[in-house]
């Protein structure tokens, strides 16, 4: 530790932040280079161009898809048509399941197809379907108490919205409740806080001592639906018919592009989003725009000729959906020099109206990151909390890199979130130029600052 970084640290946690000399000396330094970033940026629709570009080419980016990895092919050309610096993929293997055909079906009181999902990893139903009486359930308190009335039965969940954390319980473990209490299928309310008879899929999870069943999601519609005919005392059977399959896991990669830096280019600020998506919709909000904004902000940099002391890493992490094994590939094959690791930063919440970041990492280093934070108050996109993160990089988190999460306006992220409406149609331009230039000036600064972002 050298004597102008003890005499930092000292100053950092002697001084209230917000009003550290040493501190307020990082944001005055770097205040040309934020404006000259932020004007960049927003400049034009650069960004919002490339997500639309790549999501429409491509469609969705299933792991084990030939899609994705047409989509990886293609982000590397372009990268080093970019110019940037060591682009390559890295190799990691992943699962491949794969949907085959599905449908659900009202047969009682009254035929009515029902939009449907089925939840990845859910086994098939038999060939013919599975066709039974339909169990609602509020809650898994609910299905305990009533759990004799599940035996050969379809139970819904039938669980609206609070948060993603509390909801996706029933995405992930309703299977295997259900089947504990002898159900043949299970269903869910899809996990959103709107519908327009769009359904949600997303993963799920067996437990190897408990029968598997299929697991699927309907629309909040159609679960009110079916619950409000339960409730007037009517019988109501589904027919559920689904072909997923699990096949051997598949070779894919992790898109990596680098800006070296220039007098510690070993030392390396890692920032991006997941290159893969749901195998509905296009991805275009989770998480292309994460991928693209990361990408966008080292090219603008090398446009602008900021390059940094350290290296810049971008990375667009496969798999991050259905195994998370481009977050732990990436921990494997840098493990040896993750003490260089600055910090990283993930973008997997939309590009909408960033507001900041979440981190994660000791009192000093969030003191530093909050006066980073304050050169881009102009834009909206300054605030920084404590606590964040991401998937992706919660492995290398885990080994005590410092992370940062990507803050936005997540009033509609939700609303489309592994649906067939994630489409760039949602995104408005302006707010992924904000996106870019809030990952662009929090990169450089914490890249070119004089001293390592401590841990």
């Amino acid at each position: 530790m050298t004597c102008r970084f003890q005499v930092l640290l000292w100053t950092v946690l002697a001084v209230a932040p917000a009003t550290s000399a040493s501190a307020q000396a990082l944001a005055d330094r770097y205040r040309d280079a934020a404006s000259r970033i932020i004007a960049r940026a927003t400049k034009d629709s650069a960004a919002w161009n490339r997500i639309a570009t790549l999501t429409e080419t491509f469609g969705s980016r299933f792991s084990g898809s030939e899609a994705l990895e047409r989509a990886i092919d293609w982000s590397l050309a372009e990268m080093r048509k970019d110019g940037l610096d060591n682009v390559r993929g890295e190799p990691a293997m992943v699962p491949r399941w794969v949907r085959g055909a599905e449908s659900a079906e009202l047969v009682a009181p009254r035929r009515q197809a029902l939009p449907m999902l089925g939840l990845g990893g859910s086994i098939a139903t038999p060939p013919a379907g599975i066709t039974a009486d339909v169990m609602v359930v509020t809650s898994y308190a609910d299905l305990t108490a009533r759990a004799t009335q599940a035996r050969g039965k379809i139970v819904l969940f039938n669980v609206p919205f609070t948060n993603y954390g509390q909801t996706v319980a029933y995405r992930s473990g309703g299977a295997v409740a259900a089947a504990r209490a002898g159900a043949v299928a299970s269903l869910i309310r899809s996990v959103t806080p709107y519908s327009m008879r769009t359904p949600h899929t997303g993963g799920m999870a067996y437990n190897d001592s408990v029968p598997k069943i299929p697991h699927a999601a309907i629309t909040p519609e159609d679960a009110d639906m079916i619950a409000r005919m339960v409730a007037r005392g009517e019988r109501v059977s589904v027919r559920l018919v689904m072909s997923a399959r699990t096949l051997p896991d598949a070779p894919s990669r992790n898109l990596v592009g680098e800006l070296r830096g220039t007098t510690a280019p070993d030392e390396v600020v890692v920032m991006g989003g997941h290159i893969d998506s749901w195998d509905v919709g296009r991805g275009a909000m989770d998480d292309a725009g994460g991928v693209v904004v990361a990408w966008e902000a080292i090219r603008l940099l090398k446009e602008l000729g900021l390059r940094p002391r350290r290296t810049i890493r971008v990375v667009g992490w496969t798999n991050e959906e259905n195994g998370l094994r481009g977050g732990n590939a990436y921990r494997d094959t840098h493990q040896a020099t993750l003490e260089r690791h600055v910090a990283a930063i993930e973008s997997d919440a939309g590009v909408f109206k960033p507001l900041g970041f979440g981190f994660s990492g000791s009192d000093s280093a969030f003191a530093l990151v909050r006066q980073i934070g304050s050169l881009l108050a102009g834009i909206g996109s300054g605030d920084i909390a404590r606590g964040g993160g991401g998937a992706d990089i919660g492995p290398i988190m885990a080994l005590g890199v410092p992370g940062l999460g990507l803050n936005v306006d997540g009033t509609k992220y939700f609303w489309y979130h592994h649906t067939d409406a994630d489409t760039v149609d949602k995104l408005d331009p302006h707010d992924v130029a904000l996106c870019v230039a809030t990952m662009a000036v929090m990169a450089y600064v914490l890249a070119d600052m004089p001293e390592r972002l401590p841990r």
